[in-house]
Protein backbone atom coordinates (compact mmCIF):
# COMPACT_ATOMS: atom_id res chain seq x y z
CA UNK A 1 0.00 0.00 0.00
CA UNK A 2 2.71 2.94 0.84
CA UNK A 3 4.47 2.16 -2.27
CA UNK A 4 1.37 2.12 -4.33
CA UNK A 5 0.30 5.63 -2.61
CA UNK A 6 3.52 7.01 -2.28
CA UNK A 7 3.59 8.81 -5.85
CA UNK A 8 0.55 9.89 -5.00
CA UNK A 9 1.42 11.61 -1.49
CA UNK A 10 4.42 13.11 -2.98
CA UNK A 11 2.38 14.48 -5.97
CA UNK A 12 0.37 16.15 -2.85
CA UNK A 13 3.63 17.52 -1.09
CA UNK A 14 5.30 18.93 -4.25
CA UNK A 15 2.16 20.76 -4.77
CA UNK A 16 2.42 22.25 -1.47
CA UNK A 17 5.93 22.59 -0.69
CA UNK A 18 6.84 23.79 -4.36
CA UNK A 19 10.56 21.81 -3.58
CA UNK A 20 10.78 18.35 -5.30
CA UNK A 21 14.14 17.02 -3.44
CA UNK A 22 12.03 18.89 0.04
CA UNK A 23 9.20 16.72 -0.86
CA UNK A 24 10.77 13.28 -1.46
CA UNK A 25 12.84 13.37 1.60
CA UNK A 26 9.73 14.22 4.09
CA UNK A 27 7.97 11.25 2.22
CA UNK A 28 10.62 9.19 2.83
CA UNK A 29 10.42 9.98 6.73
CA UNK A 30 6.95 9.77 6.42
CA UNK A 31 7.37 6.10 5.07
CA UNK A 32 9.71 5.20 8.11
CA UNK A 33 7.44 6.31 10.39
CA UNK A 34 4.38 4.74 9.20
CA UNK A 35 6.62 1.36 8.74
CA UNK A 36 7.61 1.88 12.22
CA UNK A 37 4.12 2.74 14.10
CA UNK A 38 1.76 1.31 12.03
CA UNK A 39 2.30 -2.49 13.51
CA UNK A 40 2.32 -1.75 16.77
CA UNK A 41 -0.72 1.38 16.44
CA UNK A 42 -2.24 -0.57 13.75
CA UNK A 43 -2.89 0.92 10.13
CA UNK A 44 -4.91 3.87 9.84
CA UNK A 45 -8.26 4.54 8.43
CA UNK A 46 -7.30 6.62 5.88
CA UNK A 47 -3.41 5.13 5.40
CA UNK A 48 -2.57 8.47 2.10
CA UNK A 49 -3.95 10.92 4.51
CA UNK A 50 -1.96 9.89 6.98
CA UNK A 51 0.97 9.70 4.89
CA UNK A 52 0.34 13.13 3.73
CA UNK A 53 -0.05 14.85 6.68
CA UNK A 54 3.65 13.22 8.22
CA UNK A 55 5.02 14.17 5.43
CA UNK A 56 3.83 17.91 5.27
CA UNK A 57 4.49 18.26 8.75
CA UNK A 58 7.81 17.21 8.29
CA UNK A 59 8.64 19.50 5.75
CA UNK A 60 7.18 21.97 7.81
CA UNK A 61 9.75 21.56 10.26
CA UNK A 62 12.41 21.31 7.80
CA UNK A 63 11.92 24.27 6.46
CA UNK A 64 10.92 26.18 10.05
CA UNK A 65 15.04 24.89 11.06
CA UNK A 66 16.22 26.62 7.64
CA UNK A 67 14.11 29.93 8.94
CA UNK A 68 15.74 29.84 12.58
CA UNK A 69 19.17 28.98 10.57
CA UNK A 70 19.30 32.28 8.34
CA UNK A 71 16.99 34.20 11.38
CA UNK A 72 13.96 34.84 9.72
CA UNK A 73 11.07 33.30 12.03
CA UNK A 74 9.30 35.31 10.15
CA UNK A 75 9.13 33.67 7.21
CA UNK A 76 8.12 30.16 9.31
CA UNK A 77 5.19 31.87 10.34
CA UNK A 78 4.55 33.03 6.99
CA UNK A 79 5.36 29.76 5.43
CA UNK A 80 2.55 28.36 7.81
CA UNK A 81 0.18 30.64 6.81
CA UNK A 82 0.94 30.38 2.83
CA UNK A 83 1.23 26.61 2.74
CA UNK A 84 -2.91 26.46 4.71
CA UNK A 85 -4.26 28.64 2.40
CA UNK A 86 -2.31 26.82 -0.74
CA UNK A 87 -4.07 23.46 0.79
CA UNK A 88 -7.18 24.96 1.43
CA UNK A 89 -7.49 26.55 -2.05
CA UNK A 90 -9.03 24.87 -4.84
CA UNK A 91 -6.77 25.38 -8.52
CA UNK A 92 -7.71 27.02 -11.56
CA UNK A 93 -6.18 24.41 -13.74
CA UNK A 94 -8.32 21.47 -15.89
CA UNK A 95 -5.77 18.84 -14.21
CA UNK A 96 -7.24 18.39 -10.92
CA UNK A 97 -5.40 15.38 -9.99
CA UNK A 98 -2.57 15.58 -7.83
CA UNK A 99 -0.50 12.97 -9.45
CA UNK A 100 -1.12 13.96 -13.34
CA UNK A 101 -0.78 17.29 -12.18
CA UNK A 102 2.37 16.79 -11.16
CA UNK A 103 3.58 14.77 -14.29
CA UNK A 104 2.23 17.73 -16.44
CA UNK A 105 4.65 19.78 -14.15
CA UNK A 106 7.79 17.65 -14.65
CA UNK A 107 7.32 17.68 -18.06
CA UNK A 108 8.72 20.97 -18.65
CA UNK A 109 10.06 21.73 -22.05
CA UNK A 110 13.29 23.29 -20.64
CA UNK A 111 14.20 20.13 -20.24
CA UNK A 112 15.07 17.75 -22.67
CA UNK A 113 12.91 15.11 -23.46
CA UNK A 114 14.71 11.96 -21.71
CA UNK A 115 14.98 13.68 -18.87
CA UNK A 116 11.87 14.86 -18.14
CA UNK A 117 10.74 11.34 -18.75
CA UNK A 118 13.52 9.58 -16.84
CA UNK A 119 13.42 12.63 -14.00
CA UNK A 120 9.10 11.79 -14.41
CA UNK A 121 9.66 8.07 -14.05
CA UNK A 122 11.86 8.13 -11.13
CA UNK A 123 10.58 10.03 -8.62
CA UNK A 124 6.55 10.52 -9.43
CA UNK A 125 6.36 6.90 -11.04
CA UNK A 126 8.66 4.83 -8.29
CA UNK A 127 10.01 3.06 -10.83
CA UNK A 128 13.64 1.96 -10.17
CA UNK A 129 16.86 3.12 -12.59
CA UNK A 130 17.35 -0.56 -13.66
CA UNK A 131 13.34 -0.59 -14.87
CA UNK A 132 13.44 3.07 -16.71
CA UNK A 133 16.68 1.52 -18.12
CA UNK A 134 15.00 -1.39 -19.65
CA UNK A 135 12.14 0.86 -21.07
CA UNK A 136 14.54 2.89 -23.21
CA UNK A 137 17.12 0.25 -23.58
CA UNK A 138 20.04 2.27 -22.45
CA UNK A 139 22.22 1.37 -19.58
CA UNK A 140 21.09 2.32 -16.16
CA UNK A 141 24.16 4.57 -15.59
CA UNK A 142 22.61 6.56 -18.03
CA UNK A 143 19.42 7.04 -16.35
CA UNK A 144 20.98 8.01 -13.34
CA UNK A 145 22.95 10.84 -15.14
CA UNK A 146 19.69 11.80 -16.81
CA UNK A 147 17.82 12.10 -13.48
CA UNK A 148 21.00 13.99 -11.51
CA UNK A 149 21.19 16.55 -14.66
CA UNK A 150 17.29 17.01 -14.86
CA UNK A 151 17.59 18.03 -11.02
CA UNK A 152 20.43 20.16 -11.44
CA UNK A 153 19.12 21.68 -14.16
CA UNK A 154 16.13 22.71 -12.60
CA UNK A 155 18.15 24.10 -9.45
CA UNK A 156 20.58 26.32 -11.33
CA UNK A 157 17.80 27.10 -13.91
CA UNK A 158 15.28 27.82 -10.77
CA UNK A 159 12.72 26.46 -13.10
CA UNK A 160 9.58 26.60 -10.79
CA UNK A 161 7.62 23.15 -9.86
CA UNK A 162 4.04 24.92 -11.43
CA UNK A 163 1.29 23.59 -12.94
CA UNK A 164 1.49 24.60 -16.52
CA UNK A 165 -1.75 26.90 -17.31
CA UNK A 166 -4.38 25.18 -19.60
CA UNK A 167 -2.81 26.39 -22.75
CA UNK A 168 0.69 24.73 -21.69
CA UNK A 169 -0.63 21.38 -21.68
CA UNK A 170 -0.55 20.34 -25.28
CA UNK A 171 2.68 21.59 -25.63
CA UNK A 172 3.42 18.73 -22.92
CA UNK A 173 1.76 16.23 -23.74
CA UNK A 174 3.45 14.06 -25.72
CA UNK A 175 5.82 13.33 -22.51
CA UNK A 176 2.88 13.29 -20.90
CA UNK A 177 1.47 10.22 -22.81
CA UNK A 178 5.09 8.77 -23.48
CA UNK A 179 5.40 8.56 -19.01
CA UNK A 180 1.57 6.82 -18.69
CA UNK A 181 2.94 4.03 -22.13
CA UNK A 182 5.90 3.30 -20.09
CA UNK A 183 3.64 2.46 -16.55
CA UNK A 184 1.75 0.56 -18.51
CA UNK A 185 4.43 -1.11 -20.39
CA UNK A 186 6.43 -1.59 -17.20
CA UNK A 187 3.96 -2.95 -15.39
CA UNK A 188 2.73 -5.86 -17.76
CA UNK A 189 6.38 -7.06 -18.45
CA UNK A 190 8.02 -6.90 -14.99
CA UNK A 191 10.44 -9.59 -13.94
CA UNK A 192 9.37 -12.05 -11.54
CA UNK A 193 9.02 -11.11 -7.56
CA UNK A 194 7.85 -7.75 -8.45
CA UNK A 195 4.36 -8.47 -9.48
CA UNK A 196 2.32 -6.53 -6.76
CA UNK A 197 4.39 -3.70 -7.57
CA UNK A 198 4.38 -3.80 -11.07
CA UNK A 199 0.39 -4.32 -10.74
CA UNK A 200 -0.19 -1.48 -9.03
CA UNK A 201 2.01 0.63 -11.56
CA UNK A 202 0.00 -0.85 -14.66
CA UNK A 203 -3.44 -0.14 -12.90
CA UNK A 204 -1.81 3.66 -12.33
CA UNK A 205 -0.94 3.74 -15.76
CA UNK A 206 -4.60 2.65 -16.85
CA UNK A 207 -5.79 5.22 -14.36
CA UNK A 208 -3.87 8.04 -15.98
CA UNK A 209 -4.88 6.80 -19.38
CA UNK A 210 -8.68 7.66 -18.28
CA UNK A 211 -7.99 10.87 -16.69
CA UNK A 212 -6.17 12.29 -20.01
CA UNK A 213 -8.94 10.95 -22.21
CA UNK A 214 -11.60 13.02 -19.98
CA UNK A 215 -9.47 16.01 -19.79
CA UNK A 216 -8.43 15.86 -23.41
CA UNK A 217 -11.15 13.95 -25.10
CA UNK A 218 -10.62 15.73 -28.52
CA UNK A 219 -7.10 14.50 -28.13
CA UNK A 220 -7.23 11.13 -30.51
CA UNK A 221 -3.99 10.10 -28.93
CA UNK A 222 -4.85 10.56 -25.55
CA UNK A 223 -7.81 8.48 -26.52
CA UNK A 224 -5.06 5.89 -28.46
CA UNK A 225 -3.29 5.00 -25.16
CA UNK A 226 -6.33 4.61 -23.34
CA UNK A 227 -7.58 1.68 -25.74
CA UNK A 228 -4.13 0.36 -25.70
CA UNK A 229 -3.68 0.37 -21.80
CA UNK A 230 -7.18 -1.41 -21.64
CA UNK A 231 -6.42 -4.37 -24.03
CA UNK A 232 -2.94 -4.77 -22.36
CA UNK A 233 -4.70 -4.65 -19.16
CA UNK A 234 -7.23 -7.48 -19.83
CA UNK A 235 -4.48 -10.05 -20.86
CA UNK A 236 -2.63 -9.72 -17.36
CA UNK A 237 -3.63 -13.05 -16.19
CA UNK A 238 -2.47 -14.84 -18.79
CA UNK A 239 1.11 -13.40 -18.87
CA UNK A 240 2.45 -15.48 -15.99
CA UNK A 241 2.08 -18.80 -14.61
CA UNK A 242 1.76 -19.62 -10.97
CA UNK A 243 5.50 -19.43 -10.67
CA UNK A 244 5.67 -15.65 -12.07
CA UNK A 245 7.10 -17.60 -15.18
CA UNK A 246 7.14 -16.15 -18.35
CA UNK A 247 4.30 -17.32 -21.06
CA UNK A 248 4.42 -16.72 -24.68
CA UNK A 249 1.62 -15.15 -26.16
CA UNK A 250 0.87 -18.16 -28.78
CA UNK A 251 1.04 -20.16 -25.20
CA UNK A 252 -1.69 -18.51 -22.92
CA UNK A 253 -5.32 -19.48 -22.07
CA UNK A 254 -7.11 -16.86 -23.76
CA UNK A 255 -10.51 -17.81 -21.69
CA UNK A 256 -8.41 -15.78 -19.06
CA UNK A 257 -8.53 -12.26 -20.69
CA UNK A 258 -11.02 -9.94 -20.01
CA UNK A 259 -13.38 -9.76 -23.20
CA UNK A 260 -15.13 -6.60 -21.75
CA UNK A 261 -11.89 -4.80 -21.34
CA UNK A 262 -11.17 -5.89 -24.99
CA UNK A 263 -14.57 -4.64 -26.30
CA UNK A 264 -14.17 -1.62 -24.50
CA UNK A 265 -10.70 -1.36 -26.10
CA UNK A 266 -12.29 -1.60 -29.71
CA UNK A 267 -14.78 1.05 -28.84
CA UNK A 268 -12.13 3.17 -27.57
CA UNK A 269 -9.71 3.10 -30.24
CA UNK A 270 -12.87 3.37 -32.72
CA UNK A 271 -13.02 6.60 -31.29
CA UNK A 272 -9.88 7.81 -31.79
CA UNK A 273 -9.85 6.83 -35.34
CA UNK A 274 -12.71 9.01 -35.96
CA UNK A 275 -10.63 11.90 -35.01
CA UNK A 276 -9.17 11.62 -38.20
CA UNK A 277 -5.39 12.50 -36.71
CA UNK A 278 -3.37 8.97 -36.51
CA UNK A 279 -0.66 8.61 -34.03
CA UNK A 280 1.85 6.17 -32.91
CA UNK A 281 -0.68 5.47 -29.82
CA UNK A 282 -3.40 4.50 -32.06
CA UNK A 283 -1.33 2.10 -34.39
CA UNK A 284 0.11 0.78 -31.56
CA UNK A 285 -3.73 -0.03 -29.70
CA UNK A 286 -4.84 -1.25 -32.97
CA UNK A 287 -2.21 -3.92 -33.19
CA UNK A 288 -3.06 -5.00 -29.48
CA UNK A 289 -6.51 -5.15 -30.40
CA UNK A 290 -5.75 -7.31 -33.52
CA UNK A 291 -4.14 -9.75 -30.96
CA UNK A 292 -6.84 -9.53 -28.48
CA UNK A 293 -9.89 -10.20 -30.67
CA UNK A 294 -7.96 -13.11 -32.73
CA UNK A 295 -10.14 -16.29 -31.09
CA UNK A 296 -6.14 -18.69 -31.30
CA UNK A 297 -2.61 -17.59 -32.49
CA UNK A 298 -2.61 -19.24 -35.17
CA UNK A 299 -5.99 -17.33 -36.01
CA UNK A 300 -4.09 -14.02 -36.02
CA UNK A 301 -4.33 -11.58 -38.44
CA UNK A 302 -0.20 -11.28 -39.20
CA UNK A 303 -0.75 -10.14 -42.45
CA UNK A 304 -2.71 -6.91 -41.08
CA UNK A 305 -0.31 -6.41 -37.96
CA UNK A 306 2.73 -6.58 -39.94
CA UNK A 307 1.42 -3.58 -42.20
CA UNK A 308 0.53 -1.60 -38.99
CA UNK A 309 3.89 -2.01 -38.14
CA UNK A 310 5.20 -0.59 -41.29
CA UNK A 311 2.76 2.39 -40.37
CA UNK A 312 3.90 2.62 -36.57
CA UNK A 313 7.70 2.84 -38.31
CA UNK A 314 6.17 5.97 -40.29
CA UNK A 315 5.52 7.87 -35.99
CA UNK A 316 8.09 5.70 -34.54
CA UNK A 317 11.44 4.81 -36.31
CA UNK A 318 12.73 2.82 -34.26
CA UNK A 319 15.07 -0.42 -33.90
CA UNK A 320 12.48 -1.32 -31.96
CA UNK A 321 9.53 -0.98 -33.80
CA UNK A 322 11.68 -2.96 -36.88
CA UNK A 323 12.29 -5.88 -34.86
CA UNK A 324 8.66 -6.16 -34.18
CA UNK A 325 7.37 -5.88 -37.51
CA UNK A 326 10.48 -8.42 -38.31
CA UNK A 327 8.28 -11.03 -36.17
CA UNK A 328 5.12 -10.03 -37.56
CA UNK A 329 6.06 -10.89 -41.09
CA UNK A 330 7.76 -13.50 -40.05
CA UNK A 331 4.08 -15.04 -39.11
CA UNK A 332 2.81 -13.94 -42.15
CA UNK A 333 5.13 -14.76 -44.94
CA UNK A 334 7.77 -17.18 -43.07
CA UNK A 335 10.83 -16.63 -41.02
CA UNK A 336 12.96 -16.23 -43.90
CA UNK A 337 11.65 -13.28 -44.64
CA UNK A 338 11.62 -12.04 -41.38
CA UNK A 339 15.14 -13.05 -40.61
CA UNK A 340 15.92 -10.77 -43.54
CA UNK A 341 14.56 -8.06 -41.91
CA UNK A 342 16.54 -8.35 -38.57
CA UNK A 343 20.00 -8.92 -41.30
CA UNK A 344 19.34 -5.12 -42.56
CA UNK A 345 19.14 -3.40 -39.35
CA UNK A 346 21.73 -0.38 -40.30
CA UNK A 347 24.16 -0.05 -38.00
CA UNK A 348 22.49 3.26 -36.25
CA UNK A 349 19.66 0.32 -35.07
CA UNK A 350 22.67 -1.96 -34.20
CA UNK A 351 24.29 0.41 -31.65
CA UNK A 352 20.54 0.90 -29.70
CA UNK A 353 19.69 -2.66 -29.48
CA UNK A 354 22.84 -5.08 -30.53
CA UNK A 355 22.55 -5.45 -26.21
CA UNK A 356 18.99 -5.79 -26.23
CA UNK A 357 17.92 -9.24 -24.83
CA UNK A 358 14.75 -9.64 -27.15
CA UNK A 359 16.93 -9.32 -30.43
CA UNK A 360 19.10 -11.90 -29.64
CA UNK A 361 15.86 -13.98 -28.57
CA UNK A 362 14.11 -13.29 -31.92
CA UNK A 363 16.99 -13.91 -34.13
CA UNK A 364 17.41 -17.36 -32.03
CA UNK A 365 13.47 -18.11 -32.50
CA UNK A 366 13.61 -17.91 -36.43
CA UNK A 367 17.04 -19.67 -36.98
CA UNK A 368 15.49 -22.52 -34.93
CA UNK A 369 12.34 -22.27 -37.51
CA UNK A 370 14.76 -22.59 -40.47
CA UNK A 371 16.29 -25.46 -38.68
CA UNK A 372 19.37 -23.40 -38.69
CA UNK A 373 19.86 -25.01 -34.67
CA UNK A 374 23.72 -24.33 -34.20
CA UNK A 375 23.02 -20.68 -34.55
CA UNK A 376 20.25 -20.08 -32.58
CA UNK A 377 21.80 -21.72 -29.72
CA UNK A 378 24.49 -18.83 -30.19
CA UNK A 379 21.63 -16.47 -30.86
CA UNK A 380 19.82 -18.06 -27.16
CA UNK A 381 23.41 -17.40 -25.68
CA UNK A 382 23.87 -14.11 -26.20
CA UNK A 383 20.21 -13.09 -25.51
CA UNK A 384 21.23 -14.67 -22.27
CA UNK A 385 24.29 -12.45 -21.74
CA UNK A 386 21.99 -9.74 -22.13
CA UNK A 387 19.14 -10.43 -20.52
CA UNK A 388 18.05 -7.87 -16.99
CA UNK A 389 16.52 -10.11 -15.00
CA UNK A 390 15.90 -14.37 -13.81
CA UNK A 391 12.89 -14.69 -14.80
CA UNK A 392 13.77 -13.77 -18.60
CA UNK A 393 17.11 -15.90 -18.07
CA UNK A 394 15.32 -18.67 -16.73
CA UNK A 395 12.55 -18.28 -19.91
CA UNK A 396 15.66 -18.21 -22.61
CA UNK A 397 17.29 -20.72 -20.64
CA UNK A 398 14.22 -23.49 -20.95
CA UNK A 399 13.43 -22.17 -24.93
CA UNK A 400 17.68 -22.52 -25.83
CA UNK A 401 17.03 -26.16 -24.15
CA UNK A 402 14.16 -27.25 -26.44
CA UNK A 403 15.77 -26.40 -29.61
CA UNK A 404 19.37 -28.14 -28.74
CA UNK A 405 17.27 -31.23 -27.75
CA UNK A 406 15.43 -30.83 -30.94
CA UNK A 407 18.98 -30.89 -32.49
CA UNK A 408 20.28 -33.75 -30.59
CA UNK A 409 17.10 -35.70 -31.43
CA UNK A 410 17.77 -34.88 -34.89
CA UNK A 411 20.98 -36.61 -35.27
Amino acid sequence: MIRREGGRVLATLVRLVGDIDLAEDAVQDAVVAALRRWPTDGVPNNPPAWLTTAARNRALDVLRREAKRTAKESDARLLDDVLISINEATTDSMVRDDLLRLVFTCCHPALALEARLALTLRTLCRMNTAEIAAVFIVPESTIGQRISRAKKKIATARIPYRVPADHELPDRLPAVLQVVHALVTVGHHSPAGNLDARADLASEGLRLARLLTELMPDEPECTGLLALALVTHARRASRRDAAGEVILLADQDRSRWDRAQIAEAAATLDAAVRLHRPGRYQVEAAIACLHGTAVSFEDTDWSQIASLYATLELFTPTAVVRVNRAVAVAHAQGAAVGLSLLDNLGEADLAVIDDWHLLWSTRAELLARLGEVDAAVAAFDRALECSPNDSDRRFLLRRREVVATERREAS
